[in-house]
C-alpha cells in the first residue's frame, strides 16, 4: 500500500513524518525502504499490467492506468487515507517500490543515493536520465553553497555536473555562484530546513515533469482529463452561447436553440429612409446607426430589473416550504443622440478604442468626429476635391485613418493634421476600413477582386485574392480572421496570420444588387451572422458552416448586422424598411409594453 496510516506508531516515522513526505511530493506516498541497496530494487511491473485489463464500455481505458490516476487525484486532493486504501483494495500502486525510494531520498536530501535509485527505475532514454541527473546534482550544489561548503559545491560542479555534458551554459553559470556572496550567508536562518524542504518539493515536481508518466503519474492529470472532455463536448455543442451555461459532470453537455438570438424584441424606427450600417461599442453599451437620411444615430443599450419572480418549494423529507426570490434583468435599446450635419447619406461609422467617440462617414462627403455624452461634433475631417469613402480608429485612440475617393489612405491626428497619407491603389470609391488591433496593419479593399493588408511601418503588401467582386468585408475581435462577403453570394472567412489562407465559406443568404455586411458574433464569436436581399438575418456555425438559423421580420433588405460584444445573446439588423431590429432569446418572459414616442416599438418585452 502506498500510503501510511495517519495512526502508524511514532516509531515507524521516517526523520520526517509521513504527513510532511505527502506534502512535500504533492500528495504522492512515499513508501518504506526496503532491505538491501537500491540497486536491488529495480522497478518491476505493476500487478495488473500484464492481463491489461480495461474498463468502460469502449475497452480503451486500461484499469491499472485508471486506477492510478484515480489514486494520484485523492492524494492530490488531501484524501490521504482513501488514496492508501485504493492502493491497498486494489492491489496497484501508484509507485513502484524503487520510485517511492527515490522521492524519499530526494526529500531527504540523499543526493548520491537519488542519483544511482534513477538509474535503477528502468528509464530507457539517457539524456532523461542525464537531464535529471543534472537537476538533482545542481540541487546539491545548492544545497553545500547554502552550507558554506564551497569547496564540496565546486567538487561537485567539476566531478559529477560538469561531465554529464548537459547544459554547458548553466554549468558555467553555477561556476559563477561559487564567488558569489549572495550564497555564502554568515548566518543560519532559523527556518532554512523549512525552505530547503520547500526547493526539495519543486525539485520533485520538476522531476515529475522530465520522467515518463508511466513511471511517475503527472500531477493533475485527472482533471486534466476531465476538463478536456468538457471543452470538446463544449465546441462540439452547435448553440453553446452562454458565459452562465453550467457545465455538469454529471451529463453530456448540449444546448438547445434557445441560446441564439432568434426573437426581435424591440423595432427602432427613428430613421426616416433606409438604414445602412450599425455596429455595437467595444463596451456593448451602445449602438450606433447610419442612413441614407443623412444623419446617425447613437443608441443606448440599458440595463434594468424587469420583474422579480417568487417561487416556492417544499421539502416534504423536512416538510418545510422554502420561498426564493428571482430578479429578472433584462437589457432595452432607448435613443440617446440623433446626428445631423452631414450633407450627403452616411455609409459608416467607426467607435473610438475606449467608446467615448464615434466617427461618421458621409457617401463620398467628409468624415466627423463626435463626442458620445454629449452628441457634439468636435471635428470636421475633410480634404480639398475629394470626398471620403470609409474611416476607422487607430488603437491607442490618438489618429483616424480614412480611405478617400481618389483610392489613397489618410491618417490623420484627431486635430485634423494630415500625418501620413499612401497613394494610389489602395482602396475603391465604396469600401470598408480596419486596423488590426496591433496597429500595424491597415485593411482595405483595393481591387474589386482583391483585399490590401498594409503593414504601415515595415511597408509590405499582402494581399487577399479572390475569383468574385468583393462587396465587404469584417475583422474578427482578435485580428487573425476576416470575413469578406462576395458578389457570388458567399461569404468567405480567411485566416491573415502569416500567409492568408482560406478557412471556411457561409453559403444561403441573398445578394444580388446591394452591399450586404456580415459580422462576427456570439460567445467567443463563435457565430456568423449576415444580412441578405431576401429580408431575413442569416446564422450559421462558424466552425461547421452549417447554417442553423433564419429571421424573418424585416419587410425590406438587411444591410447589416451587428452583434453586442459584450452580450452573447444580442444581435441587431438594420434594413431598407427604415427600421433596426434587435434580437434575444425567444425563451424569455414575455410582456407588452406600448409604443414609445422616441421611436421605439417593443414586440412581446424587452431582453
Amino acid at each position: 500500500m502506498g500510503g501510511v496510516e495517519d495512526d502508524e506508531p511514532a516509531s515507524k516515522r521516517m526523520k520526517l513524518s509521513s504527513e510532511e513526505l505527502r506534502r512535500l511530493s504533492n500528495g504522492s506516498t512515499i513508501k518504506e525502504p526496503v532491505a538491501g541497496s537500491s540497486r536491488d530494487l529495480m522497478a518491476r511491473p505493476l500487478q495488473s499490467e500484464g492481463g491489461e485489463e480495461v474498463v468502460g464500455s469502449k475497452g480503451v481505458i486500461k484499469k491499472v492506468e485508471f486506477v492510478r490516476i484515480i489514486a494520484k487525484a485523492l492524494y492530490s486532493l488531501g484524501y490521504i487515507k482513501s488514496g492508501a486504501h485504493l492502493e491497498e483494495e486494489s492491489g496497484i500502486p501508484l509507485h513502484s517500490s524503487v520510485v517511492n525510494v527515490f522521492m524519499r531520498q530526494i526529500l531527504e536530501g540523499n543526493w548520491d543515493e537519488s542519483v544511482v535509485t534513477l538509474r535503477n527505475i528502468g528509464l530507457t532514454d539517457e539524456r532523461t536520465v542525464k537531464s535529471a541527473s543534472f537537476l538533482i546534482l545542481e540541487q546539491k550544489f545548492f544545497e553545500l553553497l547554502d552550507e558554506e561548503k564551497a569547496m564540496d559545491a565546486l567538487n561537485t560542479l567539476r566531478t559529477e555536473i560538469a561531465p554529464l555534458g548537459v547544459n554547458d551554459s548553466r554549468v558555467r553559470e553555477l561556476s559563477s555562484y561559487i564567488v558569489s556572496p549572495s550564497y555564502c550567508s554568515p548566518t543560519r536562518s532559523p527556518k532554512q530546513d523549512t525552505v530547503r524542504a520547500r526547493s526539495r518539493s519543486k525539485l520533485l515536481e520538476e522531476l515529475q515533469k522530465l520522467l515518463p508518466a508511466t513511471v511517475m503519474v503527472p500531477e493533475g492529470r485527472l482533471e486534466h482529463l476531465v476538463e478536456q472532455a468538457l471543452v470538446l463536448q463544449r465546441d462540439a455543442c452547435m448553440f453553446h452561447n452562454s458565459l452562465d451555461k453550467e457545465m455538469s459532470l454529471y451529463s453530456d453537455h448540449q444546448c438547445g436553440r434557445d441560446q441564439i438570438p432568434s426573437q426581435a424584441l424591440q423595432i427602432l424606427q427613428a430613421h426616416t429612409d433606409e438604414v445602412w450600417f450599425l455596429q455595437f461599442s467595444h463596451n456593448g453599451k451602445y449602438l450606433a446607426s447610419s442612413s441614407n437620411d443623412q444623419s446617425a444615430i447613437i443608441w443606448e443599450v440599458l440595463l434594468f430589473t424587469w420583474n422579480m419572480s417568487i417561487t416556492y418549494t417544499v421539502d416534504f423529507v423536512k416538510d418545510k416550504l422554502f420561498k426564493s426570490h428571482h430578479l429578472v434583468y433584462e437589457t432595452g435599446v432607448s435613443l440617446k443622440h440623433k446626428l445631423s450635419g452631414h450633407q450627403k447619406p452616411l455609409s459608416s461609422v467607426s467607435w473610438s478604442p475606449d467608446d467615448r467617440q464615434l466617427l461618421t462617414c458621409g457617401a463620398e462627403e467628409v468624415v466627423r468626429r463626435w463626442d458620445v455624452s454629449s452628441g457634439e461634433c468636435l471635428h470636421v475631417y475633410e480634404k480639398t476635391g475629394l470626398g471620403m469613402v470609409s474611416c476607422g480608429w487607430s488603437p491607442d485612440g490618438k489618429w483616424i485613418f480614412s480611405g478617400l475617393n481618389d483610392k489613397s489612405i489618410c491618417m490623420w491626428e484627431l486635430d485634423g493634421k494630415e500625418l501620413e497619407c499612401w497613394k494610389g491603389q489602395r482602396t475603391l470609391k465604396i469600401s470598408d476600413l480596419e486596423i488590426t488591433g496591433d496597429g500595424k496593419q491597415i485593411i482595405s479593399i483595393c481591387r474589386e477582386t482583391a483585399i490590401l493588408l498594409l503593414d504601415r511601418e515595415a511597408k509590405v503588401e499582402r494581399f487577399i485574392e479572390e475569383d468574385q467582386l468583393i462587396t465587404s468585408f469584417s475583422l474578427s475581435r482578435d485580428s487573425r480572421f476576416l470575413l469578406i462577403n462576395l458578389l457570388n453570394q458567399e461569404i468567405h472567412l480567411w485566416n491573415i496570420e502569416g500567409d492568408p489562407k482560406l478557412v471556411s465559406k457561409y453559403r444561403g443568404h441573398k445578394r444580388t444588387r446591394f452591399i450586404i455586411r456580415s459580422c462576427f458574433g456570439g460567445l467567443e464569436q463563435a457565430f456568423i451572422a449576415s444580412g441578405s436581399e431576401d429580408s431575413l438575418v442569416y446564422i450559421w456555425h462558424r466552425g461547421t458552416g452549417e447554417l442553423i438559423e433564419t429571421l424573418p421580420g424585416h419587410s425590406g433588405a438587411v444591410n447589416c448586422v451587428s452583434w453586442n460584444p459584450a452580450n452573447p445573446h444580442m444581435l441587431a439588423s438594420a434594413s431598407d424598411d427604415r427600421t433596426i431590429r434587435i434580437w434575444g432569446l425567444n425563451n424569455l418572459s414575455t410582456k407588452r409594453k406600448e409604443p414609445c414616442s422616441n421611436g421605439i416599438h417593443y414586440c412581446n418585452g424587452v431582453y
